[in-house]
């Protein structure tokens, strides 16, 4: 057993890097993954969890207390996947990381041999019997699958009914029915599948040329209100059938009018020949424009005409079945025999005939219900969205009231029938795991699932954490083999049951994680990933596959509220979570009531842990409040931070990477129970060790590749062993300091010694504020995946991103997220505010000169908005006349006086260069211009091709101001590569004097 005061592995060193990596690469990975079985929010890869287990439960051969027959027994079994290892224990610490880093890869997560060794080593660390792994927050599920894995007890708990019915199947059904389970699903999967494909048939009919529509495609539609139109308007964000290199296809519309009747369009899929080919969107920011008149429709009537429908996911048809109204079906895909490739056409009236006997087959569905005196849950969910829930569920502001408008008629038809078909068979291991299928399949055929042209491929709602509005969408048919609707993805699940290799099962109980039903000190190990703030609303979101599940496993008993009978919905008061403001809702869960949750559930993690026993907590919130609520919660639970350790978790690629409070690393942090004698300590003593425990993890993490926000935020774990190892920190007199002033002691430090490594020198108040600044942003900017925002792009065109599109990203006013984000680079504002604030830095002094801040995010003007602040009036007067002539110069010229204008012009340009190089010069010798104005100056000059005045400008900043050239240097290697800035910079730089 590992004595108490012996050091756990992941307390001392980490292979960060290679376990960043292969976390980085699973996100990637989809057949055979147990996150396939189903989606949930902020699932944290395996490997991250595998490796930090790993760390938690092996002791530091390098520390004294370390048991010798664990040593012994590690240098055996190491030898047999890595060769023999050295005879010290530093080799033995290396070849146990190098394990650590290995076992990390996904393609080795089944491998006999690395499953053999990392459950020996665990047992030769603990005993016999298995330690203990609780997870009280515990979503996907990802941390005690992992404890399986490596032969731990695990006990799992979450609040959320849906996540406790994905921890039944991964950690509970999977392990204890295996290979039966894998054949059950099969059987029962097919059978289902193919019993509702039959019944479903008149709803989705073939074509008479024998091709198999797999999806349809349509849009919302409003009438124009503009006098003597009135023509009916289809809300298209993208007209793309298909946009591929060498395959293209797309709609385009022709306006029908007549003398009488009210104006139409028409269209016609066609093959464009270029971009400007295929007609604009129809909806921008939920502004409607009118095909046949031109008049646009504005917000607020869009909403108003959208909510009389009912969000307008439906068409609306008379009696004899003709669409009159609601939504319109705009094309078809189809798969023909004999040729390959999806095809498209135009829907026809046997397509429309089709989805109103669907609207018929769901009224007579919904009538016997009613006629059965409405026993039970209504077949169709009729439970209300929660209004709190507003700002994660947009739709809320088009009319859709109840979770069951998220879906057409014959989407509801065909997940009743798979309902049906499930509810109808005698009860089955398989039942939970084919829920969750059908669940999934909500997912990917709903109203807000959209069609990718880049891919041609449809997109599950799901795409980001939220429920947006979407304009026009995709409607899948059971021969569709996408996103696993009607039960397509039946083969994959299999494929998890049969290669996931656990060592039993788990433990699963739906409760708060205030509240733990275990005894005192019975867990080895206290391992969390708790709730990241207000980054995600998991109640409210989780409700969409909520109400579809309890009806599939209705009269199971499996998914409720346990707390509150009376409650259709997931438990959302004791969710310990941030409601952001929101001017619809009521909610009154903020900072302080989730620093108070958090606290409560960190002491009940103390409790738990046995005295000799390790926790870790996962965060990855880039915003300082959130860390600060968890911090606070952490050290008020009892517990002493010992390790932290940033880990690559995220693809730079995803969405919500663009401006938006996620990180691309999880920071873990390692804790022990606080002793209950802890001493107290002593402010200057606190202050003294800050810097130097910064200094050194900081150089520690950079060769590993973490950068800007997401090391600041690795370096506030370090700095809280500092403070958190005593009871108390007080000063001289007496005062107890706060956690939130030694946090801001922490930032200063931090961004102290950024500014020394970045400018290569003690003194970085000689570089002026506004250097100092820009500095530190642009350090702060960089991330871990080596990208630094959006840089000189005019904007983010989420239209051409087809994988991360944006659904109804311009709907409200509400709505954080820009579609069109400015030219710049850009951080959150108190991100900013807190690197600049210590520094003694007022970020409104610089506010419109050197920065912009607007709506909580703060953005680094570029070169040509400081142009202005940089040159004098009449300087840029004379620089516009230099560069008008050289446009001159380069363009053929049609005048008949051609080279007496091109004379005069000739010679306006070179009076004007003379006195931009005079004036250039006489501006040098300015104290009110500092050396950041001067560096910018030198790259607009450098811009422009002013040669001469850039050279005057570079002979005195030479003999005159040594900093310029450090300054410029240290903003080169700061600026993306490859940046407009960084080719300005090293072009100007070679120009220097030597």
């Amino acid at each position: 057993m590992i004595p108490k005061e012996c050091k756990r592995l992941a307390e001392v060193d980490f292979p960060i890097a290679e376990v960043s990596k292969h976390s980085a690469r699973e996100k990637s990975i989809r057949h055979g993954h147990p996150s396939t079985l189903h989606l949930w929010w902020a699932r944290r890869p395996l490997a991250a969890c595998r490796a930090m287990l790993l760390g938690l439960l092996w002791p530091d051969p390098c520390d004294p207390l370390c048991p010798e027959q664990f040593k012994e027994k590690a240098r055996a079994l190491l030898s047999s996947v890595q060769g023999k290892v050295g005879p010290t224990d530093q080799e033995l610490r290396k070849a146990l990381l190098k394990f650590i880093g290995d076992f990390a890869n996904w393609d080795l997560s089944a491998n006999r041999n690395y499953l053999e060794v990392s459950r020996s080593l665990v047992k030769a660390a603990h005993g016999e019997e298995p330690s203990l792994v609780v997870d009280p927050f515990a979503g996907g599920g990802s941390i005690p699958l992992e404890a399986l894995r490596l032969g731990c007890e695990a006990f799992a708990s979450d609040l959320n009914p849906v996540a406790c019915l994905i921890l039944k199947v991964m950690l509970e059904d999977i392990p204890r029915h295996g290979p039966q389970l894998a054949e059950e699903l099969r059987r029962v999967g097919r059978e289902i599948k193919t019993q509702a494909e039959k019944e479903l048939a008149e709803f989705y009919p073939k074509d008479p040329d024998g091709a198999t529509p797999i999806a349809y495609l349509w849009a919302r539609t409003v009438m124009c209100e503009s006098p003597n139109c009135g023509a009916e308007i289809p809300l298209v964000r993208s007209f793309w059938l298909c946009k591929k290199a060498n395959r293209r296809r797309a709609l385009r519309y022709t306006v029908i009018r007549s003398h009488k009747g009210t104006p139409h369009v028409e269209f016609e899929v066609f093959e464009p020949a270029k971009e400007s080919d295929v007609p604009h969107e129809t909806v921008t920011r939920a502004r409607a424009t009118c095909l046949c008149c031109g008049s646009v429709l504005p917000p607020e009537r869009v909403r108003a005409q959208l909510a009389e429908q009912r969000g307008g996911a439906d068409a609306v048809f008379d009696a004899k079945g003709r669409r009159i109204g609601g939504a319109l079906m705009t094309a078809v895909v189809t798969l023909q025999p004999g040729i390959q490739g999806r095809n498209y056409r135009l829907p026809t009236e046997r397509n429309y005939h089709a989805v109103w006997k669907a609207h018929k087959e769901l009224k007579a569905i919904l009538d016997d219900w009613e006629r059965n005196g409405k026993k039970g849950l209504s077949p169709v969910p009729d439970e209300p969205l929660d209004i709190r829930g507003i700002r994660h569920t947009w739709v809320m502001t088009y009319g859709v009231e109840r979770w069951g408008d998220l879906f057409t008629a014959r989407q509801k038809v065909a997940l009743l029938r798979l309902i049906k078909g499930l509810q109808a068979r005698e009860p089955s291991v398989a039942d939970a795991l084919i829920a969750l299928h059908i669940g999934k399949g909500a997912d990917g055929n709903s109203s807000l699932s959209r069609w990718m042209a880049g891919y041609e491929n449809p997109v599950n709602c799901f795409s980001r954490q939220a429920i947006p509005m979407v304009w026009d969408f995709c409607e899948s048919t059971p021969e569709s083999q996408s996103r696993g609707v009607f039960l397509s993805g039946i083969e994959d699940a299999v494929h998890v049951v049969e290669t996931m290799r656990v060592s039993a099962p788990g433990q699963i109980q739906q409760g708060d994680a205030t509240e733990s039903p275990l005894p005192d000190h019975s867990a080895g190990a206290w391992f969390t990933d708790p709730p990241y703030y207000d980054a995600i609303a998991y109640a409210y979101l989780s409700d969409f596959f909520f109400v579809w599940l309890k009806r599939s496993l209705a009269g199971r008993g499996i998914l409720r509220d346990p707390n509150a009978e009376r409650n259709l919905l997931s438990p959302k008061d004791p969710e310990i979570v941030v409601d952001r403001p929101h001017r619809l809702s009521n909610s009154t869960k903020d900072a302080v009531s989730y620093e108070s949750g958090m606290a409560r559930a960190f002491a009940e993690g103390r409790r738990v842990v046995a005295a000799d026993g390790v926790g870790s907590v996962v965060f990855a919130h880039k915003t300082t409040e959130g860390w600060e609520a968890l911090l606070s919660g952490i050290i008020r639970g009892g517990w002493t931070i010992t390790g932290s350790w940033p880990v690559a978790t995220e693809m730079g690629s995803r969405l919500n990477a663009r401006d938006t409070a996620s990180l691309a690393t999880s920071v873990h942090l390692v804790c022990r129970p606080r002793p209950d004698d802890a001493p107290v300590g002593d402010w200057a003593d606190v202050l003294h060790e800050l810097p130097k425990r910064v200094g050194n993890w900081m150089e520690r993490l950079q060769p590993e590749g973490i950068r800007g926000a997401d090391l600041v935020f690795a370096c506030i774990g370090p700095a809280l062993e500092i403070f958190s190892r005593y009871s108390r920190v007080e000063t001289a007199d007496g005062r107890e300091v706060k956690l939130a002033e030694y946090l801001e002691k922490v930032w200063e430090v931090v961004a102290r010694t950024a500014l020394r490594q970045i400018l290569g020198t003690d003194s970085p108040a000689d570089f002026g504020e506004d250097a100092r600044l820009t500095a530190l942003f642009l350090w702060t900017l960089r991330t871990t995946n080596g990208s630094n925002g959006n840089g000189n792009d005019e904007y983010i065109d989420y239209d051409k991103e087809e994988d991360n599109a944006i659904s109804d990203e311009d709907v409200d006013e509400d709505i954080a997220v820009t579609r069109r984000a400015p030219k710049g680079y850009a951080l959150p504002f108190d991100i900013v505010r807190r690197i600049a604030q210590p520094l003694g830095i007022r970020l409104d002094r610089w506010n419109r000169r050197l920065l912009e801040i607007d709506k909580g995010m703060v953005r680094l003007l570029p070169l040509s908005r400081r142009a202005d602040f940089l040159v004098e009036p009449g300087v840029a007067h004379d620089l516009m006349l230099v560069d008008s002539y050289q446009r001159m110069k380069s363009t053929k010229q049609l005048l008949l006086f051609e080279e007496p204008l091109k004379a005069e012009r000739h010679a306006e340009a070179e009076t004007a260069r003379g006195r931009v190089e005079r004036e250039t010069w006489s501006q040098l010798h300015l104290d009110s211009i500092s050396t950041l104005d001067h560096v910018h100056k030198a790259m607009l000059l450098q811009k422009q091709g002013h040669t001469n005045a850039l050279r005057e400008l570079l002979f005195y900043e030479k003999h005159y101001r040594p900093e310029f050239v450090r300054l410029a240097n240290a903003l080169s290697a700061l600026y993306p590569k490859g940046s407009e800035e960084e080719r300005l910079l090293d072009a100007m730089l070679l120009a220097v004097p030597r």
